[in-house]
C-alpha cells in the first residue's frame, strides 16, 4: 500500500457519461437498466484507460454502475484495470440499511453478496452503510451487524469500510464509538460534502487522523466555479491529519462536462499528493 496520498477517482464523478444504473437494492434486488441521467456515452470497461491519461491510478466503483455481475462480466473488468494498470480501491455499496429493526438481516445477506462481488472484481475495500435507520439501540446494532459483515469481508480478502454518511454517523462521537467497537476490522472513508454544519472544519478534523481513504468532494456555485476555500480548508485539514490513502475525486456539479470538472479538482488536490 501506498504511503502518501494518490489521486483516484469514483464513478459517480461520471455518471452523466456513464449514463444507465442499475440500481440492485435489497427490497428490489434485479438488474433492469434506468437512464435518470440520460443514455450516456461511456461504458464502465473504458473508464480505467481514461483515467489512466490523466495519471489517475485508482478507482472506486459504485455498484449500480456495475451492469452484470457474472463471472466473464467481472473478469473482463479486472482484465480492463489490469490493462490500464488502474487499483480498484473500493466498491461502493451504497444501499442497504443494517439497523433496520425489520429488514436488517435481509439487507445484511444482500451487503455479503456484494462483499463476494466486490472480492470477485480484485477490490482492496468495499465500503458500506453503518445505518439509515436512528433511534436509541441503532448504533449498537449497526456495531453488531459490522461485526459480522467484518468476518465475511475478512474471508474474502477484502477490507471493510464505513463511511461519515447519514444521520447514524453524523457526529465523530458515533464515527469513533463505531470505529473502536470493531477494534481495527473497520476502516473510515471520510467525505468531505457530507457534514454541512457550521462545526464542519473540527468534526471532520476530529475524524481525518482515522481516515483511510478520503472523498475529495468539492462544492461548485456554478460550471467550473468551485468553493476553493472550502475545498482547500478540508484539504489542508487532511494534510495536518497525516492522511496517506487515496484522495477520491468526488465531481457532482453542474455542467455536464465531467471530465472538465474532475480535472479542475484534479488540479486542486495534485499539491497534496506530493
Amino acid at each position: 500500500m501506498s504511503n502518501r496520498p494518490r489521486l483516484s477517482v469514483s464513478t459517480w464523478s461520471l455518471h452523466r457519461l456513464l449514463g444507465p444504473v442499475y440500481w440492485d437494492s435489497p427490497a428490489n434486488p434485479n438488474r433492469l437498466a434506468e437512464e435518470p441521467y440520460g443514455p450516456g456515452c461511456m461504458t464502465l470497461l473504458e473508464v480505467p484507460q481514461k483515467i489512466a491519461k490523466l495519471d489517475i491510478r485508482t478507482l472506486e466503483i459504485c455498484h449500480f454502475h456495475l451492469p452484470s455481475r457474472d463471472t466473464a462480466y467481472l473478469n473482463d473488468l479486472r482484465a480492463a484495470l489490469d490493462e490500464a494498470g488502474v487499483e480498484l480501491f473500493s466498491l461502493l455499496i451504497d444501499d442497504g440499511d443494517i439497523t433496520h429493526p425489520e429488514h436488517q438481516t435481509r439487507d445484511l445477506n444482500w451487503i455479503c453478496g456484494w462483499l463476494d462481488t466486490a472480492a470477485a472484481l480484485g477490490a482492496r475495500c468495499a465500503r458500506v452503510i453503518a445505518g439509515k435507520t436512528v433511534d436509541a439501540d441503532a448504533l449498537e446494532r449497526s456495531k453488531a451487524v459490522m461485526r459480522q459483515l467484518a468476518a465475511v469481508a475478512e474471508a474474502n480478502h477484502v477490507r471493510l469500510m464505513t463511511e461519515n454518511w447519514f444521520a447514524l454517523l453524523s457526529t465523530p462521537e458515533a464515527v469513533h464509538s463505531l470505529l473502536d467497537a470493531l477494534d481495527g476490522r473497520l476502516g473510515l472513508c471520510v467525505d468531505f460534502g457530507n457534514w454541512k454544519r457550521l462545526t464542519k472544519y473540527e468534526d471532520l478534523a476530529r475524524i481525518m487522523p482515522r481516515a483511510e481513504s478520503c472523498h475529495a468532494k468539492c462544492s461548485f456555485a456554478a460550471p467550473m466555479e468551485p468553493d476553493t476555500e472550502d475545498f482547500l480548508h478540508c484539504l489542508d485539514i487532511a494534510a495536518e491529519a497525516g492522511f496517506s490513502g487515496p484522495f477520491t475525486l468526488i465531481y457532482d456539479g453542474p455542467g455536464d462536462d465531467e471530465w472538465d470538472g474532475i480535472r479542475l479538482e484534479r488540479q486542486l488536490v495534485l499539491p497534496y499528493t506530493q
